[in-house]
């Protein structure tokens, strides 16, 4: 068995999904997906010369030919959100060839079902966001119209709204109910959103003004959902240790799940002052490749819970090896996860293979054909916040190409 083919596609929904697809000499096809980056087809289609005609099995081989051969490109961003999906897509033949789940590739399984939390904003509608973080319009949405305005803030995650369209804590309440009536027990929001108490954009500092109103938005949430619902807070990277400090200490009462990346990702020795500066509990990882950078936030007990991407860390394998390394400092997972089906199942077999597992990300809500890209697949994919394990061989879910062509992102090659 030998690889013929490798082929992208991209799904324009709240962010680009980019779907890999890895096509064998007897026609088995295995699916992965790659986080967004912009230009990230084209190393896609770069690593294909590396690929075909290779055995598909050889998993662990191939992605140390692929980072090999991307060298020149830097051992980290698009080039290994690329060598992830490609990845995947080999642990999905393989476990069809082998008539097993990936979880059986990966150890066994320790859960039947992935407790899973929901991401939250304040509204209903899609927010969708380009590879360089634009707020844009997809073309298949024929009722929603927005201005395109790049994230230039350092504060605000999605970009800077003005006074009159501003984030309330009702709003965040109300959606805390909605999402809680669906059987979620765990939920996300962010809280670096835009305030009229900012004095500066991009000195990464936050007003007392500013931290009440945003420990506002928890205390709404807190107040809507009760104690039973676990809640977390998102920061986007975006504040300096001391007043990110002040923030956690001011959100102690509200016994947080987590406050999740409150300092640029590449200074652990901050995200270690923060965590040990605050009874809340923080996460981080999203931001972080291979198991060596996961290795140095282990080893100097920068977080409490760990939370990589894994459709970017360096594939389903190099998951698994992050996930002992948590496991051997006693820190649980948390995976980040923007991805559709494909990928999102995919992370459920990791999760599913793995002691130190806590709950698993999602993050779409809004897309109203999430589901529908599944094919072959008991829907919703996700019920009473949980979503079961497949026993079909690989990933056990399929993309149904004719939707996704649908939601095609045009100017986009879509597979042949």
């Amino acid at each position: 068995m030998r690889i013929k083919d490798v082929q992208t596609a991209v799904v324009e929904a709240n962010y680009d999904w980019t779907i890999i697809k890895v096509i064998t000499d007897d026609d088995t096809v295995g699916y992965g997906e790659a986080f967004f980056a912009p230009g990230l087809t084209s190393v896609v289609s770069e690593l294909k010369v590396v690929l075909i005609g290779e055995d598909p099995r050889n998993i662990d081989y191939l992605f140390r030919r692929m980072r090999t051969a991307t060298v020149a490109g830097g051992l980290t961003g698009m080039t290994l959100h690329a060598i992830t999906g490609i990845e995947t897509a080999l642990f999905d033949i393989v476990g069809k060839k082998l008539n097993v789940p990936v979880y059986q590739l990966l150890g066994g399984k320790y859960r039947e079902k992935i407790r899973i939390y929901a991401d939250c904003h304040a509204g209903d509608s899609l927010e969708s966001i380009s590879p360089v973080l634009l707020t844009r319009t997809p073309h298949w949405d024929k009722n929603a119209s927005v201005e395109e305005e790049q994230e230039l803030s350092m504060k605000y995650h999605g970009g800077k709204r003005s006074e009159a369209g501003m984030i309330n804590p009702e709003d965040y309440a109300e959606q805390a109910k909605k999402m809680v009536e669906k059987g979620f027990t765990a939920l996300k929001f962010d809280v670096d959103v835009p305030t009229p108490y900012s004095m500066d954009d991009y000195n990464r500092s936050l007003t007392r003004k500013e931290i009440d109103f945003m420990v506002s938005l928890v205390a709404a949430v807190r107040n809507a959902v009760g104690d039973g619902i676990d809640i977390a807070i998102d920061c986007h990277w975006n504040y300096n240790v001391n007043d990110v400090i002040k923030l956690a200490r001011a959100c102690e009462p509200y016994d947080l799940l987590w406050l999740e990346d409150p300092t640029p990702p590449e200074n652990i020795d901050a995200l270690r002052w923060v965590t040990h500066e605050t009874q809340v509990p923080i996460a981080s990882g999203e931001n972080h490749y291979l198991r060596h950078q996961f290795a140095e936030i282990l080893h100097k007990q920068a977080v409490n819970i760990v939370s990589p991407d894994f459709q970017k860390v360096g594939g389903l394998m190099e998951a698994r090896r992050i996930a002992d390394l948590a496991d051997m400092h006693n820190v649980v997972l948390a995976p980040h996860n923007i991805s559709s089906p494909i990928g999102t199942m995919a992370v459920a077999h990791v999760c599913a293979a793995i002691p130190n597992f806590l709950v698993l990300e999602w993050h779409a809500a809004s897309v109203p054909f999430w589901d529908d890209l599944a094919k072959d697949h008991p829907k919703p994919l996700i019920q009473n916040g949980h979503l079961t394990i497949p026993d079909k061989p690989g990933l056990g879910v399929d993309l149904d190409e004719d939707v996704a062509y649908q939601y095609r992102k045009y100017g986009e090659s879509f597979f042949k």
